[in-house]
């Protein structure tokens, strides 16, 4: 399909494509990247080139799967139009539903404030990711909702693990939540970061994990945390998650010699900061993946379906709710890439994204 070739007037297009579009000397390292990862996969409903261009970030993320289960080596099955994805592993066959956390209808779009140094001075960690929560949760509930009402019956779903896949896209800054917000929509695992920020003296090991128990919406209503801790969700086996399948890990992977990655990982001697150009980069399209099991799954997704190096699994322990994990200690947490881009009216434009 011809994802990049503009079908719509200017004001129709949605912020992110026209970036990726403007023509600039440079973007062509990042759409062959982006084009590399599309190879293979099918507009089924001949909606999907629209969507990219006007509404971005559900088909990016559809995308990014997509190239993610290739390289896993899974057979894909384009059979039937829903799920989004029904592949083949050695030992199973599961379904793929993707789906974005957007923001409210009177809230601010991930690309309506700019990213300045005051904003990252005036992050509310809590708030952000109050709201965070929220929206991941409203877009969990939908696909549960639609699972059920649509899904379940169907032969090729029926008695397979169901597997939900979330990205976060929901306001200004949403790469800052990390994973705290899904862990605790799921487990009810919640890292305070701006307790720790205040006082890190007190937390000699790091930041603690507490139980919020629930969160509360704008209109007061409560959202009760913890979505893995009871059968209530059995028919969803696994959620995956990733807050940085961005654009940036375009830039991190496209071998661009003008970008420049600054990439924080994890690792079993600590955090290690690394600075390097794309073309050196060793970032991979499965790095900052992490896989959340439910233990209370009808059908549950084998663990070997998704063990790689550096992609993070968890599953809960029924008796205590315990969070237990895998690679947890060898894996990406954070990304922001440089680029260098040259135009027509000015010689270098500079832009970083998460």
């Amino acid at each position: 399909m011809d994802l990049l070739t503009p079908l719509f007037e200017d004001e129709k297009l949605h912020q992110h494509f026209k970036t990726i579009s403007d023509g600039r000397i440079g973007r062509h390292y990042q759409r062959d990247e982006i084009l590399r990862w599309l190879e293979g996969f099918p507009d089924r409903d001949n909606k999907f080139v629209k969507e990219f261009q006007t509404t971005f970030n559900s088909s990016f993320w559809e995308i990014y799967l997509h190239a993610v289960l290739r390289e896993y080596g899974f057979s894909f099955d384009w059979t039937f139009a829903a799920p989004d994805f029904l592949v083949s592993a050695v030992d199973t066959t599961f379904t793929v539903e993707a789906t974005t956390a957007n923001h409210a209808v009177d809230g601010t779009p991930e690309w309506g404030e700019p990213l300045t140094a005051e904003f990252f001075d005036n992050v509310d960690f809590n708030e952000l990711n109050r709201i965070a929560i929220i929206r991941l949760a409203n877009a969990f509930m939908g696909k549960s909702r639609k699972y059920l009402d649509k899904y379940a019956n169907h032969g090729h779903v029926k008695g397979r693990p169901f597997v939900l896949a979330v990205a976060p896209f929901e306001q200004p800054g949403f790469n800052l939540q990390s994973y705290r917000a899904i862990e605790a929509l799921l487990f009810d695992h919640y890292v305070d970061e701006a307790e720790y920020l205040a006082d890190p003296e007190r937390f000699p090991d790091g930041p603690m994990v507490k139980s919020l128990g629930c969160v509360e919406k704008d209109n007061g209503a409560e959202i009760e945390l913890g979505f893995f801790q009871s059968p209530r969700f059995r028919h969803i086996s696994a959620v995956v998650f990733s807050h940085l399948a961005t654009w940036g890990k375009v830039d991190a992977m496209c071998g661009n010699p003008d970008a420049f990655i600054r990439s924080i990982w994890l690792t079993p001697e600590g955090m290690k900061p690394i600075v390097t150009s794309a073309i050196e980069c060793t970032e991979t399209i499965t790095d900052g993946l992490r896989i959340y099991h439910n233990p209370y799954a009808t059908n549950p997704l084998p663990l070997e379906a998704f063990r790689r190096e550096g992609v993070v699994q968890f599953w809960g322990d029924h008796e205590d709710h315990s969070l237990l994990q895998e690679q947890a200690e060898n894996c990406l947490q954070s990304r922001t890439a440089i680029t260098l881009l040259m135009g027509n009216d000015e010689d270098f434009k500079e832009k970083a994204v998460p």
